[in-house]
């Protein structure tokens, strides 16, 4: 019991509880002793006046008053004379004076807690005022051992209705801790049990119902998680059913392909100059097709190949590219362009470099297309201290918000309709296995910018 929450929290309250009493005990102590020493002089003053009625008193009476007032002598002091009243034989010394007409609440607490651990009886003189204004002050010598025996008596009640009141809180605090706290808290973490079970089924999503506000916030901040868990869950499911279908469809493509490569042999051998001239992009791009087919199959299996680091010409490479792009503008009022140094070498995989700055341009050609204006792309390259920066600039209409928002992940990232933002994606991770950094270096309606850097020193 004493593990659960309830459990430490029902102790804690009884401990507090305590704690507490005992912080009232100290001028509870102190309050009951003054009472009781007034009592003694209230009694004491009482006694006196039986003499200060007559001229003389017998000895058995005076005797007998004072034992009524539990005290040997009592002295009043009026219009500065001070008279012995009553007497009485002293069985000893006066151990201690205590006056109280000007003692603070330390000196009250400092004396009840002496006089409570001291079990010695002593003989003490307590002076104090009169009541009514029947004098100056009033004076009495008394025994200790009343009052001590008095005091225990009544600290053993403070302690035991303290105890009382601290089971009884304790109970009706453990009780509202259950129903107010822990009962909620237990229905969460059953329903986080329930929805672990199946958590791609959106029924199980807990639905807030707390009044509290705490556990409300918690319950909706664990719903906005759950719901995004059982999205991503679901995304991820159909992920996987795509990258099978991706790579059945890559394996046959692959073959048809393979075979189209075998066609384009007899192609080169044309005498006709147009197909001459074309013959060995053709063959090039079927090439690439059939390496793409190939990788998708290996990206099937959740493994992008590390590329291949060799030292090339970049300027040659993106010439590819932009040839390659302008038979697919055709007749479209879109220019391509080149700012690569002649002399440029790079360090990297061509291959995947292709791929990298082909869907680079491809994506501002479709942007632009798709906005019907005029435009013009750009490719230039150059190099720093540290690395080999590329950028790929554009003039069309810049990336929708969505698509900045979610840039470089697969399915989110579409900057056009109809696209699935694979193509950036693949591109962010063929940078990456370069140890290099892609980033969206500006986009709005003037157009944007993709800026690669790969770096020049070994890949960590």
């Amino acid at each position: 019991m004493l593990n659960s929450l309830s459990g430490r929290f029902l102790v804690l309250t009884a401990v507090f509880v305590m704690l507490a009493e005992v912080l009232i005990f100290l001028p509870s102590m102190a309050r009951f002793r003054e009472d009781y020493l007034t009592d003694r002089l209230e009694r004491a003053q009482i006694a006196s006046l039986a003499l200060l009625s007559v001229d003389t008193i017998d000895p058995d009476i005076e005797a007998e008053l004072l034992a009524n007032a539990e005290v040997y002598n009592v002295a009043l002091q009026r219009n500065l004379t001070r008279e012995l009243i009553l007497s009485s034989p002293i069985p000893g010394p006066v151990a201690a004076t205590y006056d109280l007409r000007d003692a603070s609440a330390l000196i009250l607490m400092r004396d009840a807690m002496v006089r409570l651990v001291d079990a010695e009886p002593r003989l003490i003189r307590v002076i104090g005022h009169p009541s009514r204004q029947a004098g100056d002050l009033i004076e009495v010598t008394m025994q200790s051992a009343p009052l001590r025996h008095a005091m225990i008596e009544y600290a053993l009640r403070i302690l035991i209705l303290s105890a009382v009141i601290s089971v009884i809180t304790a109970v009706l605090l453990f009780l509202a801790v259950r129903r107010l706290l822990v009962k909620p808290i237990k229905g969460v973490v059953a329903q986080m049990q329930i929805y672990a079970e199946a958590p791609e089924d959106a029924r199980r999503i807990i639905k807030p119902r707390s009044r509290v506000r705490e556990l409300r916030e918690a319950e909706e901040a664990l719903k906005s998680l759950e719901t995004q868990l059982s999205a991503s869950l679901r995304q991820k499911e159909r992920l996987a059913q795509l990258g099978g279908a991706v790579a059945r469809v890559s394996h046959d493509l692959r073959n048809i392909l393979t075979s189209a490569q075998l066609f384009t042999d007899r192609i080169e051998t044309s005498e006709d100059p147009a197909v001459k001239r074309l013959a060995p992009k053709l063959v090039g791009s079927i090439t690439r097709a059939v390496s793409l087919c190939e990788t998708t199959l290996a990206f099937g299996k959740a493994e992008e190949p590390a590329p291949v680091l060799t030292q090339f010409n970049l300027a040659e490479l993106v010439s590819e590219v932009v040839e390659a792009e302008r038979l697919a503008i055709g007749e479209h009022d879109l220019s391509l362009s080149e700012d690569i140094p002649a002399s440029l070498q790079i360090r990297g995989d061509p291959e995947q470099l292709y791929r990298v700055i082909g869907n680079l341009v491809r994506n501002a050609r479709q942007a632009i297309l798709g906005s019907g204006q005029s435009g013009e792309i750009n490719v230039a390259a150059r190099e720093d201290d540290e690395a080999w920066v590329i950028e790929v600039t554009d003039t069309g209409p810049g990336l929708p918000p969505k698509a900045r928002e979610h840039l470089f992940k697969p399915f989110q990232g579409g900057a056009r309709k109809g696209g699935a933002g694979l193509g950036l994606a693949i591109v962010a991770e063929l940078v990456r296995n370069h140890g290099g950094t892609l980033r969206l270096a500006r986009s709005s309606e003037a157009g944007s910018c993709f800026e690669i850097r790969l770096p020049m020193g070994d890949m960590g």
